[in-house]
């Protein structure tokens, strides 16, 4: 592996890095920061960042210029990622489409899929949330209970006649409060076993007979909701993948969610990077509290670099042909943890400090970027469930 990077890359860089410095929203140019993306104002904030970046062609760099990329490889979409942490700018708020509906939509997909979902999710135009946990199916998959039956259309009309009707009810659903779209697995076949039978859908939002009930997080604020569906009918064509076929289609998701796509590594990097601006801060105000936590700032560090490193062995193993396979589940592990352990750091170094409230009643940054990083080990299949396909598949240990 090479981690010397070429002159082109490097005037993509520097591109990159001029874009942003000119475009974030900032109080220096009185467009920023953008109000929180879990408000309905701040939703909407987002989604017009997003539109700007895709003006430019910046929001989906690694895409096809035909649905609105640059064609850009793997390590230029690192490379815009470190950027763009670096710049601090705004949270994606279509990363759910962006990140991993659209990787799956690439592989899954018919051209016509692809024409129809892809511009309008790089663009901001139509943001998506996620459908796959239920109340009592959450990082156990294959046991969810939401239902799709299959009603045929006129006699003659063929698959463009038919549709699906589906009912159940999907939790957790990240940008769930204000999104436009939802992918979601449903059990198709009741009497097929756990992992068969499911067929992964896309479905508008404001289909008649869904019910959108958000759920407040620990801050007030609506980042998910509860979805329920009483006969939402659906079209065949906005099935992704084979009828049947939904496992297969969420599992390349979830490799997307737990692999590459969704956390790049300049997300910690940046953190880290941050995390020694504070330590050296309180270290002139308060060198004993800061000495107890040294170990745990270069800690964070070295773990922030490890896993940039790790990416790059895993793009560079992707590019040669190879897969990202189960390992995704120890990305998966290493990146929460990581971010926990540095928000935590953050805190310890502040002390009482960190529970301040800000003159808008909201957190400061890092007690925010703590109470997300709790959803860490959580999120995107429980670190306990990741643990077990480690053993499993990645070390060949049998099943307890």
């Amino acid at each position: 592996m090479d981690l010397r990077f070429t002159s082109e890359q490097e005037r993509f860089r520097a591109e990159v890095r001029d874009w942003l410095e000119a475009h974030v929203p900032s109080a220096s140019r009185g467009t920023g920061p953008l109000p929180s993306l879990d408000t309905a104002e701040g939703f909407e904030a987002h989604r017009a960042w997003e539109r700007v970046m895709y003006d430019a062609r910046w929001s989906v760099v690694s895409w096809p210029e035909e649905f609105g990329g640059r064609g850009a490889g793997l390590l230029e979409w690192i490379i815009f990622e470190e950027e763009y942490y670096r710049a601090r700018a705004p949270t994606r708020v279509g990363q759910n489409g962006i990140f991993l509906l659209a990787p799956t939509v690439f592989e899954f997909g018919t051209p016509e899929q692809k024409a129809r979902y892809l511009p309008a999710m790089a663009s901001g135009e139509e943001i998506w949330c996620q459908g796959w946990s239920e109340p009592d199916a959450g990082s156990d998959l294959a046991a969810i209970r939401s239902r799709a039956t299959l009603t045929t259309g006129a006699p003659g009309a063929g698959t463009e006649g038919d549709r699906w009707v589906l009912n159940g009810q999907k939790t957790w659903c990240s940008r769930g409060a204000f999104a436009d779209w939802i992918f979601g697995l449903f059990r198709s076949d009741p009497d097929a076993e756990r992992h068969r039978g499911l067929t992964y859908f896309l479905v508008p939002m404001d289909s008649p007979g869904v019910t959108v009930r958000p759920i407040a997080q620990l801050d007030g604020e609506t980042g998910f909701a509860e979805v329920f569906f009483e006969d939402v009918e659906v079209p065949a064509g906005q099935v992704l993948g084979g009828v049947g076929e939904g496992w297969k289609v969420a599992m390349a998701t979830a490799g997307s969610e737990r692999g590459l796509s969704l956390r790049s590594p300049a997300r910690y990097t940046e953190a880290a990077a941050r995390l020694v601006e504070l330590y050296r801060r309180q270290a002139e105000a308060d060198p004993g509290r800061a000495g107890r936590h040294a170990d745990d700032v270069a800690r964070a560090v070295i773990d922030a670099e490890a896993y940039r490193l790790q990416t790059y062995w895993t793009v560079t193993r992707v590019l040669d042909g190879g897969g990202v396979g189960p390992e995704a589940s120890m990305n998966k592990l290493f990146w929460s943890e990581t971010d926990l352990a540095i928000q935590s750091t953050a805190l310890a170094l502040l002390g009482e400090e960190a529970e301040m409230l800000g003159d808008d009643s909201r957190p400061p940054p890092w007690l925010d970027g703590f109470l997300f990083a709790l959803a860490g080990p959580i999120y995107a299949g429980t670190n306990e469930i990741q643990r077990n396909v480690v053993a499993e598949r990645v070390l060949g240990l049998p099943r307890a």
